[in-house]
């Protein structure tokens, strides 16, 4: 069984510049933010972060360099199944269908995805 990550909007944020840069200091992770927040509030996501398991920090002189623990694929996967099963009823194709009205894909952007998901299906029939 797959460990659900979830993540709060500033966590998604930190976690994004994380997965850029490789690792950061708090200063470094703050620098790259799209928003500013405090040191304080930067040191706070991380430490929390680092509480659920999901980044861990070596000392680095006298500040900790902070490393995700999680792969951003994995979390994307987990984030999308959440999102699936709590706004769609379990329903990909819903979620498909609504991006799809959302974004307002044309004919072009749908047969790529849709070239995409054969390509997708075929390597998973390799795989099995």
């Amino acid at each position: 069984m797959e460990m659900e990550i979830s993540f709060g909007e500033r966590e998604l944020d930190v976690m994004g510049v994380l997965w850029e840069l490789g690792s950061g200091t708090v200063t470094e992770v703050r620098e790259a933010l799209p928003t500013t927040l405090a040191y304080t509030t930067v040191l706070t996501i991380l430490r929390n972060l680092e509480g659920k398991g999901l980044v861990r920090h070596e000392g680095e002189g006298k500040a900790y360099r902070y490393f995700p623990v999680v792969a951003r694929q994995a979390a994307r996967r987990s984030a999308l199944s959440r999102l699936v099963d709590k706004l769609f009823h379990g329903s990909p194709e819903a979620l498909v269908a609504q991006l799809v009205h959302d974004r307002g894909l044309d004919a072009a952007e749908l047969e790529r995805l849709s070239r995409a998901l054969r390509d997708d299906e075929a390597a998973t029939r390799e795989d099995a």
